[in-house]
């Protein structure tokens, strides 16, 4: 089993702004097609509308989109009623790509966090990642800062879930 939340966020934990991602980082997203690769992703209807057309569904993987509107279809993808039903899909191995809500109802069925920390603070950002709580999430892996090729600042920073019965 394995269930892992990809994300970017800037200083405050925003993640989006008006159904966009408010910044430009290209490694960012080819960090994501990385993780993401030819498994199945979990996303909100929020989120698959906002994947470019072309982008839709997203490429070589298994797209599950979760929506509470009966009768919703997603031309290439399938639709779940909520995350337990997608979970149940994918066998418990996926991607969480998002939105906000996805991701706060999936942090408890999540092994990994990974975080793409964007050096901005993004003016009237309207959606946000869960906290993290680091007494039950601990950075495995904290990247360097550096500079994507469009000049913005940003770091990878990983977690995994502390296991208290191995402690």
């Amino acid at each position: 089993m394995s269930i892992v939340l990809v994300w970017a966020q800037d200083r405050v934990g925003a993640i989006g702004r008006a159904g966009t991602i408010p910044w430009s980082v290209p490694e960012d997203m080819a960090r994501f097609k990385e993780l993401t690769g030819t498994g199945a992703v979990i996303m909100g209807r929020k989120t698959w509308e906002s994947l470019p057309a072309r982008f839709r569904p997203l490429p070589q993987r298994r797209n599950i989109v979760l929506t509470r509107a009966a009768g919703y279809w997603a031309e290439g993808a399938e639709v779940a009623a909520g995350l337990e039903a997608a979970l149940e899909l994918t066998g418990r191995v996926a991607a969480v790509i998002g939105g906000s809500e996805i991701y706060t109802a999936a942090l408890e069925h999540a092994d990994e966090l990974r975080v793409t920390e964007i050096d901005v603070l993004v003016d009237a950002a309207d959606a946000f990642a869960p906290p993290i709580d680091l007494d039950r999430w601990e950075a495995h892996q904290v990247g360097q800062w550096q500079y994507s090729r469009t000049g913005t600042l940003y770091r990878f920073v990983d977690y995994r879930r502390i296991d208290y019965r191995n402690r």
